[in-house]
């Protein structure tokens, strides 16, 4: 019996994500021979749907690169997630805050005349 098709216009997209996450999205995908985007759209899918993307085996695989990868998070996590600044753990300003200070220190210096 054939599966029916489903003709789709696929954007390209810049999505920012936690990092040991991709890792194991990454991972899982390659494990079935597949595209990250192909993973991450049937995920969705099922989850509009109401339903669990994962049968009982891949949530085993899951969790076996969850450990891997060192990934603790959970459902839990969602939306309480707060992005480290990469300019704060490399313990150097961004060039954008640079300017900043910058720009707010002149405009001190004008207030104070």
């Amino acid at each position: 019996m054939a599966r029916a098709q489903y003709v789709v216009e696929r954007v390209q997209t810049g999505v920012r994500m936690e990092k040991r996450l991709l890792k194991v999205l990454k991972a899982f995908a390659e494990f079935h021979d597949m595209t990250l985007g192909d993973l991450l759209e049937g995920i969705v899918l099922h989850a509009f749907d109401g339903k669990c993307p994962f049968e009982k085996e891949s949530l085993r695989r899951v969790k076996e690169l969850k450990r891997f990868y060192g990934l603790k998070l959970d459902s839990r996590a969602s939306h309480r997630m707060k992005e480290r600044s990469s300019a704060a753990s490399h313990g150097t300003r961004s060039p954008r805050a640079s300017r900043r200070t910058k720009s707010a220190k002149k405009s001190q210096k004008r207030t104070a005349r």
